[in-house]
């Protein structure tokens, strides 16, 4: 709350980049706050809605992240149904959700089945291994059983990667050869 200008002002900033590129999808981040505050939940959403309503002429989808609290203590956006519930309250068709699958496994687990009872509302999906943020098949999941999965349901976007290799950016890609 009280740094609405601030956020106006960056999507003002952000629309004429995205439309010169091409980009069809903003991630909006909520910065930190306490979700419990009333002030802070009308502040976040109204700062939504103008996003939306900014971003719709030009066909660019406003996306949203929850993020754990482990890797950004204090983050707002820090459980996936309370974001899921507030795009379904602010009804705005172009506000979506960016399923990271490394914080939903971190929040709450049960990747396979809540990509296939979000997949309504998800407009990006990225990926990192968990518990270390390195490539995908490093981790705890069978990432490519979750990228078939994600096949097998019906998404037809991009998995975008946000991971730091484990041995440099040529070798972390190595994994994309097995996936």
């Amino acid at each position: 709350p009280g740094r609405e200008a601030e956020f106006r002002a960056s999507v003002a900033t952000a629309l004429p980049y995205a439309k010169a590129t091409g980009v069809k999808r903003l991630h909006v981040m909520s910065g930190h706050g306490d979700r419990n505050d009333p002030k802070a939940r009308a502040a976040y959403a109204a700062n939504l809605r103008h996003a939306c309503e900014a971003a719709s002429p030009l066909g660019i989808d406003i996306l949203i992240e929850p993020i754990n609290g482990r890797d950004m203590p204090g983050y707002f956006l820090n459980d996936f149904p309370y974001a899921v519930a507030l795009i379904a309250e602010l009804g705005l068709p172009n506000l979506k959700l960016q399923y990271d699958i490394y914080h939903r496994q971190i929040l709450h687990g049960d990747v396979m089945k809540s990509l296939e009872a979000l997949l309504p509302v998800v407009g990006h999906v990225q990926t990192a291994s968990v518990p270390k943020r390195n490539e995908p098949g490093t981790g705890e999941l069978d990432d490519a059983r979750i990228f078939r999965h994600l096949d097998a349901i019906g998404y037809q976007g991009y998995v975008g990667c946000e991971y730091r290799p484990a041995a440099g950016t040529v070798d972390g890609l190595g994994w994309f050869r097995t996936a």
